[in-house]
């Protein structure tokens, strides 16, 4: 629900899927990035990851970070207008994060974010 109502604001500006704004979001926090270690950082699976990067690439908002015989093994970074568009998506998302956070107290969301970090841990061992 909370990817959907974000999702309006990347979508209808820019074009945007949900798994496309994930990818870019991933490349731009952390920067160049695998298709693996994107499908981490994610928890989408690989055939997501790749027709969205697929997508981006046709539309000239990732590229070839460096060489690579493997395709999956290949760095990606966000191309100019990939930062671009990612510089100014930023700003409207945490505001969105920041309105719909409002709804609790500032203990409870440290408790929901202790929780969630909790959930996310346990996910991963299982």
């Amino acid at each position: 629900m909370v990817s959907r109502a974000i999702q309006r604001l990347y979508d209808e500006r820019f074009g945007l899927s949900i798994p496309e704004w994930r990818v870019m979001a991933a490349l731009g926090r952390y920067g160049a990035l695998t298709a693996s270690d994107i499908c981490g950082v994610t928890a989408m699976d690989k055939v997501q990851v790749s027709r969205a990067v697929s997508r981006m690439q046709r539309r000239k908002l990732v590229r070839s970070a460096g060489p690579a015989e493997d395709r999956r093994r290949r760095p990606l970074q966000l191309s100019r207008a990939g930062e671009a568009i990612y510089e100014e998506i930023v700003p409207l998302a945490l505001d969105r994060e920041r309105r719909l956070l409002s709804a609790l107290s500032p203990g409870e969301a440290r408790d929901l974010d202790r929780l969630l970090t909790k959930l996310q841990e346990q996910a991963k061992r299982l």
